[in-house]
């Protein structure tokens, strides 16, 4: 039985979402570790980082194709990744 036609999204939105799930999520996932090391000491996150970033990285792919629009998506990426950089950016 096919999938009815209204749930599924277009091809251009599809590709949204997959960018944003690899290319944003892994932007949020690195500039997230990069705000723990400016709140602890840097080898403890770099440990740290070795497990949790590929978990991290694993649910915001998830998360990118959950949502309707993969404009918003984009955005919500992109924002946490300019929120969690500024304060490396300006220390």
């Amino acid at each position: 039985m096919p999938a009815n036609k209204k749930y599924l999204s277009t091809p251009f939105q599809r590709f949204l979402k997959i960018t944003a799930g690899f290319i944003g999520g892994y932007f949020v996932m690195i500039t997230f570790h990069l705000l723990l090391t400016r709140l602890f000491e840097n080898k403890h996150v770099i440990i740290t980082a070795t497990f949790t970033g590929y978990i991290l990285w694993a649910i915001l792919l998830l998360l990118a194709f959950l949502a309707k629009n993969g404009w918003k998506i984009w955005g919500i990426y992109l924002l946490l990744s300019i929120l969690f950089y500024l304060p490396f950016l300006y220390q």
